[in-house]
């Protein structure tokens, strides 16, 4: 798995602009704000950025759906369609 670069100086750093831009906007606005500028951080730290990283990230997600649906299937007693 990659390492990826510590996002929260740059997430501080925006979040302090982001401040200084909306003085004097309603709360709820810098909420809003705030909440976008760390999901957009956190995005690259939560889901891989590398190609052989992104392939076996998302075929571990397939698969884990594909066992979730099966196990759900079984436990209704309704037998697993086919593999999608």
């Amino acid at each position: 798995m990659a390492v990826s670069p510590n996002l929260v100086p740059a997430s501080v750093t925006a979040v302090s602009t982001l401040a200084t831009a909306t003085a004097g906007a309603p709360w709820w606005g810098v909420v809003i704000c705030l909440v976008l500028v760390l999901a957009a951080t956190s995005v690259q730290t939560l889901f891989p950025q590398d190609s052989p990283d992104r392939l076996i990230w998302w075929t571990n997600h397939r698969e884990h759906r594909r066992l979730r649906r099966a196990h759900d299937h079984d436990r209704r007693g309704l037998r697993p369609g086919p593999p999608a």
